[in-house]
């Protein structure tokens, strides 16, 4: 069933030793029911450099959806704001935005997780002028019809990539992914490695072969 919502938890600090310190229930942001044709699960939220706020969410039936969100209450801008389609396969799911100079880029994941060294997880990606799209593949297909340039996939021991995350240190960038680690009977693992871009500003995946990012 489609039935699922993403919701906010919000605190004033990390410092669990700060007696500010409380998780509080903000509610929900965007909820599907069985009637709906998407599927509100794997957020993925991205503030833009014009301050607007942005969350990706979806998984399997038809696909990866976006929606805005107020950046002072961090909730859906409006009951109903458009829902942009920005990505579809069969399966699909774990979105990540991120932007990279002039271009804005979408990770997914194709492929089944959680079958340890049986899972036929990997990732693709496309970018996009527009936040909102559409995001092509290096071939100039649109991930929305099916697009979605491999980045990276199972290699060695380290199987089935899935749900990257971006994230910027300075001036450089990381990439994380979680995967099963055939060294250890396909226990579940995280991965966290230096992401470089190339000339062309298209991200180059890592080698899991590799020691992996201190």
């Amino acid at each position: 069933m489609n039935t699922s919502a993403i919701g906010l938890v919000t605190n004033p600090t990390l410092d669990s030793s700060d007696p500010s310190y409380a998780w509080t229930d903000q509610g929900i942001v965007v909820e599907s029911h069985a009637a709906d044709v998407f599927n509100t699960i794997d957020p993925s939220v991205m503030q833009d450099t014009d301050g607007s706020l942005w969350l990706a969410f979806g998984s399997f039936w038809s696909g990866i959806k976006l929606i805005q969100l107020d950046p002072k209450t961090e909730k859906r801008i409006t009951p109903d704001s458009p829902i942009y389609s920005i990505a579809y396969h069969d399966p699909i799911e774990a979105a990540c935005l991120s932007r990279h100079n002039n271009n804005y880029y979408l990770f997914v994941n194709w492929g089944f997780c959680c079958r340890g060294t049986n899972s036929t997880y990997n990732i693709r990606v496309g970018r996009s002028s527009k936040i909102t799209g559409p995001y092509l593949d290096q071939e100039g297909k649109d991930l929305a019809q099916g697009g979605g340039t491999l980045f990276l996939a199972t290699e060695g021991t380290f199987i089935g990539p899935g749900h990257a995350g971006i994230f910027h240190d300075g001036e450089v960038d990381y990439l994380s992914c979680h995967f099963y680690d055939r060294n250890r009977g396909g226990s579940a693992a995280l991965s966290v490695r230096r992401l470089t871009w190339a000339a062309d500003d298209w991200p180059m995946a890592p080698s899991f072969g590799s020691t992996p990012a201190k």
